[in-house]
């Protein structure tokens, strides 16, 4: 960074830290689900009283917790089948379904939370600060992480599903209040940058909860609650760290109208650097937001002047979600069992640390390419991928070497998203919206995202015993629509302030109506 730019203090470093460990406990919850799945639904058959201890008999678990490779020793049954033999009584079946609900419920619930909760975020930012506000959520992540730590101490799966629940709606509102905090706190030159460590969160997040949901540390049947409840202790930090970190100098001095705190806030956030240019653009934006209502969630869609800048912000957030990637968190295990992998636990682990190193490598790329070219080449490498993957499954029972074209698609997959589609809508939602609007949009875009979550959540496993093979062809014909979308509608908002960006959508619009009105002109002359 050159000598006239803001540079990193140690205080905006502590206070991007703090921040994101929110996104960090939302990838915990995210990832965390996934490996102990066998362990906790063996727990709750015990619990309800209604499958049989050996319920491996009946699952795809050996005696050793790894999993055959299907059509090797299913079921226990005859070789070659992948069905429970025909003579299981219907009690079991019928049980059988009783798990998969509660299982289906305890993963999704949370994404219910988040829904919920997505829509208060602009209320209790505005209403307590940015920085009280993170402060008195983490005790809903308290609470959270406590119902399922002692899950085993009552009917653990009302605990787990309830602890979930108020974890979904910690997440939901700190994945509101977080993008907002830093991108205030930040300055212009480093918003993307510091917008990333977002994603870097929630991604070493899932890393960690995969690696110790391993069988040896803590993905057993005797230390599940303590793997579930752990991201309690990044509550912890986070609820301390933050009595050391400043309030937004933005929310103070266009919110509150405080000044001298406003200047104060930034002078800790900037080192020695002069407040007074970022103030001069704060006052700026001040008079905008005075002359600009605040604006309701009702507003922001019949508005036409938002028109442009809603349907960018849904749709990214939309990308992220369809574009196939939560599928592949959530069944990765799943999906490389059926690629012939001996030890699938490890290679979802590989993914993970994949998963890692990119999101470093775009916390870099993101300020010297834009966010557009990289949002764009992520999608259509994750549609190329998509289409591998497909082929490499579709082609699995003819060539062996079948089952490396779909492992390598899904790690290119992975790095692609990381790459654009991962990071970017985060921050980009409130970099598309000046101050009266921002509150409103995050509040939309998060709900969004959350909403879209919950439904691949609970569809996926459906449709991919649909389509089977073909699953990731749906996803690929989607990939195609989110990159012909961001093609066309996407604009760059790299090194832009507000108001430029606003300008953006304001010309497009104007051209858009230009281009109208030229073509009634011809139309009329023509007649």
């Amino acid at each position: 960074l050159s000598e006239h730019q803001p540079h990193l203090t140690g205080t905006l470093v502590l206070s991007v830290f703090t921040a994101v460990l929110g996104f960090f406990q939302y990838g915990y919850s995210l990832g965390v689900i996934n490996a102990p799945q066998k362990v906790i639904e063996a727990h709750y058959g015990r619990v309800l009283g209604i499958v049989r201890l050996d319920r491996h008999a009946t699952n795809t678990s050996r005696e050793d917790g790894t999993i055959p490779v299907p059509g090797t020793e299913p079921w226990g049954g005859t070789e070659g089948t992948f069905a429970p033999p025909a003579n299981i009584n219907d009690d079991l079946a019928t049980s059988l379904h009783m798990l998969t609900m509660y299982w289906s419920l305890s993963v999704s619930v949370f994404a219910v939370g988040g829904m919920v909760s997505s829509f208060t975020v602009g209320w209790i930012g505005d209403r307590l600060g940015r920085v009280k506000a993170m402060l008195v959520v983490n005790v809903l992540s308290i609470a959270g992480n406590l119902l399922m730590g002692l899950a085993k101490f009552g009917p653990s799966h009302i605990l787990i599903i309830a602890g979930r629940a108020v974890t979904g709606l910690y997440c939901g509102l700190s994945s509101g209040l977080v993008p907002m905090y830093v991108s205030e706190v930040s300055p212009t030159a480093l918003r993307g940058a510091l917008g990333t460590l977002h994603q870097l969160a929630i991604v070493t997040g899932i890393l960690i909860s995969q690696v110790l949901g391993l069988e040896f540390l803590l993905g057993n049947d005797k230390l599940w609650p303590l793997l579930l409840g752990l991201s309690g202790v990044a509550a912890l930090l986070q609820f301390f760290l933050l009595l050391l970190c400043p309030e937004s100098p933005r929310y103070l001095y266009i919110k509150l109208g405080k000044v001298e705190e406003a200047k104060k806030s930034l002078k800790r956030l900037r080192g020695n650097c002069d407040p007074m240019k970022e103030i001069a653009e704060m006052e700026k934006e001040k008079q905008e937001a005075a002359s600009e209502k605040k604006v309701s969630i009702r507003q922001l869609f019949t508005s036409s002047k938002y028109r442009q800048a809603v349907l960018v912000a849904l749709m990214v957030q939309i990308s992220q979600q369809f574009s196939g990637i939560n599928a592949i968190f959530y069944y990765s295990t799943n999906i490389f069992e059926r690629a012939g992998v001996d030890q699938p636990v490890y290679a979802t682990i590989g993914v993970g640390v994949v998963n890692t190193v990119f999101t470093v490598i775009s916390v870099f790329l993101v300020e010297k390419a834009g966010r557009r070219s990289l949002f764009l080449a992520g999608l259509m490498g994750m549609l190329i991928s998509a289409v591998a993957m497909t082929v490499g499954l579709v082609l699995l029972s003819q060539f062996a070497w079948m089952s490396y074209v779909s492992m390598v698609a899904i790690f290119l997959f992975v790095i692609f998203f990381e790459v654009g589609p991962g990071p970017i809508p985060w921050f980009i939602v409130a970099e598309l919206f000046s101050q009266g609007p921002r509150p409103a949009a995050i509040a939309v875009a998060g709900f969004c995202n959350w909403a879209c979550n919950f439904i691949v959540g609970m569809c996926f496993q459906y449709i991919a015993d649909l389509c089977g093979p073909y699953v990731f062809a749906i996803f690929a014909a989607l990939l195609l629509v989110f990159f012909l979308f961001a093609y066309f509608k996407v604009p760059e908002t790299k090194g832009k302030s507000f108001e430029e960006i606003a300008a953006v959508f304001r010309r497009k619009k104007l051209s858009a109506k230009a281009m109208t009105e030229l073509q009634d002109l011809r139309g009329s002359e023509e007649a």
